[in-house]
């Protein structure tokens, strides 16, 4: 495989061109390409291409066509960012506290691998959860005005403060190696399982990552998936010849789902309104390609929007 060059803007508006994309405003695709990267833009012509392998746009697909794709997956971004954030901080929130009133608040109560559960096929995750938490407790203490201050003043930093500098991934952890009855009286504040619960937070996790590193998200699809739940059933989710769920296990529509059961009745609303709001957007800037295969491409059934009403 030969090694790849730079181009000049030039030679990748030529590149873009030659495969069929229509550029209308040379200048304006330039100004584009320069200041969001042709390596980025160009992930989001996937739907616009022929299927006949040419790897060549479809007749009559526009640069701002392509553009527009891109900023939606920008919009869509920031909406699923803000939401997992509410997530992620209600979760530190329970989980700081449920382990403080049963176990203590302090480093050593906290940091003690005595209050995690008791398997042997877990210890050394336990262990390295702890050595992450140090670390990042090290790490990230200093720079937080709460961590600081506790730091100076008392010699310690309760565990409520301290989740504050843990990254998503590591409370996330964090919860799997708790003992069962605390996963339980955890769970219980979300109105959901163990099981659940442990399955989402490493898919959000996943998708914190994606949004706030400006990746492709549209069209995700993550390694682990949820369950099968009475959702798919009420929206008809077709299934495919493994009798599996096309949509809704690992991919938008999955987010959606958790969202559904984590975060609250309003704030749900509101994400899912912004989000057919964007995909209203994008359907009046696109002609190419109907917005059924962008819906398609993220795991969303045409009656998506039905979730908001179910219980």
């Amino acid at each position: 495989m030969g090694s790849k060059t730079f181009k000049t803007l030039d030679e990748q508006i030529e590149i873009l061109s030659h495969k069929g994309l229509v550029i209308d405003d040379v200048d304006y695709a330039k100004s584009i390409l320069l200041r969001e990267n042709y390596f980025f833009l160009s992930g989001y012509r996937h739907l616009f291409l022929k299927d006949d392998g040419s790897r060549k746009f479809i007749y009559g697909t526009t640069f701002k066509e392509l553009y527009s794709l891109f900023n939606f997956d920008r919009q869509l971004r920031n909406i699923l960012f803000k939401n997992i954030l509410i997530v992620e901080n209600n979760l530190k929130s329970v989980l700081s506290h449920v382990v403080s009133k049963n176990y203590g608040f302090k480093e050593h109560n906290y940091l003690n691998s005595e209050i995690f559960v008791k398997d042997h096929n877990k210890v050394r995750q336990i262990n390295d959860l702890i050595r992450k938490m140090k670390r990042q407790i090290n790490v990230n203490g200093k720079q937080h005005a709460a961590t600081n201050h506790y730091m100076i003043n008392y010699g310690y930093i309760p565990l409520w403060v301290v989740v504050k500098v843990l990254s998503f991934g590591i409370v996330s952890e964090l919860y799997s190696i708790l003992q069962k009855e605390d996963q339980e009286e955890i769970s219980r504040v979300f109105n959901t399982t163990v099981h659940n619960l442990g399955n989402y937070l490493p898919i959000l996790a996943n998708y914190r990552n994606l949004c706030a590193h400006e990746d492709l998200c549209f069209s995700n699809k993550t390694h682990k998936k949820i369950s099968p739940n009475h959702y798919h059933d009420i929206l008809n989710i077709p299934k495919n010849d493994e009798d599996e769920y096309i949509y809704g296990l690992n991919d938008l529509m999955a987010i959606i789902i958790i969202m559904k059961e984590l975060l609250q009745e309003s704030d749900f609303i509101m994400m899912m309104n912004e989000i057919s709001y964007e995909i209203d957007i994008l359907d009046g800037k696109v002609d190419t390609i109907e917005i059924e295969k962008v819906l398609d491409a993220m795991g969303l059934p045409t009656n998506y929007k039905e979730i908001v009403r179910m219980n």
